[in-house]
């Protein structure tokens, strides 16, 4: 088949490694009855793959030309359909059907608004993504680590993450500048925080990793526009120490802050 050449723009980078392709489908943990939604297909590789495991595929492609390659490929089999979108545009819950699993080759330069999409409402059983590795490393990260930031904490408030395994720039046409990884998102059962909590939690979370080497009583001063008094007030109720800066707060503690502050007495 003659693919149009990879858009830079698109981040295009395809992986065509059979072997790759069918750990990443393995790693899904896909069933014969399950509805997976890939995000990115490209040039339908790892749709392959996921055709061999599941019920029914749902293929979100920006690329028109690629959209309308797929399109042709599969026409006529019931068990695949071809959403011609940008992924940010579609409810994937709505585009699944039902119950659902994510798999995708996320472009580099949307990765973090991807997986943020992916984690609203009616989430996926279970998603994996092939990313930067670096952005895995970011996802997995404990805080005080080195790599702990706002995204871990985000993540880690509403899913269990894990990089499964690393994958090398030279399995990819063409191929890209870093290292890539498979990363594992799977909803946690208890969720941190409640739905309508979701906003205001990633607001807080960013706004203080925006003010990463200030203490907690300057952060929520700044971040909330609070004098000394309410903010020591909120952060003792949270049991949170003042003197703490935002990489050393964990998702639970993140969560208790903002419940702190929506109790504050007037």
């Amino acid at each position: 088949m003659n693919f149009p050449k990879p858009r830079k723009w698109l981040g295009q980078h395809f992986l065509t490694d059979p072997r790759i392709l069918g750990r990443i489908a393995d790693v899904l943990e896909i069933t014969d009855a399950d509805t997976v939604v890939e995000i990115g297909p490209g040039r339908g590789a790892l749709t392959e793959q996921l055709l061999t495991r599941a019920k029914r595929v749902v293929a979100i492609e920006i690329d028109r030309d690629l959209a309308k390659l797929l399109r042709e490929k599969h026409d006529g089999d019931e068990r695949v359909t071809i959403i011609e979108s940008d992924v940010l545009d579609v409810n994937l819950g709505e585009a699944a059907g039902g119950p659902y699993l994510v798999a995708g080759n996320v472009p580099y330069n949307i990765t973090t608004p991807i997986l943020f999409h992916a984690l609203e409402h009616v989430r996926a059983t279970r998603a994996v993504y092939l990313v930067q590795r670096e952005v895995a490393e970011r996802v997995v990260a404990e805080a005080a680590s080195e790599n702990y930031g706002a995204l871990s904490a985000n993540v880690q408030a509403l899913a269990t993450a894990e990089l499964v395994f690393k994958v090398a720039a030279g399995a990819f046409t063409p191929p890209p500048k870093v290292e890539s990884a498979v990363l594992r998102i799977v909803p946690r059962a208890d969720p941190l925080i409640a739905p309508s909590e979701e906003a205001a939690y990633r607001a807080m979370v960013v706004g203080s990793f925006g003010f990463r080497r200030k203490q907690m009583q300057r952060v929520i001063r700044e971040l909330w526009d609070l004098g000394a008094e309410p903010a020591a007030e909120i952060l003792a109720r949270a049991k949170i120490d003042p003197a703490a800066r935002p990489e050393v707060l964990n998702p639970s503690d993140f969560a208790r802050l903002l419940r702190s502050r929506a109790t504050r007495p007037d």
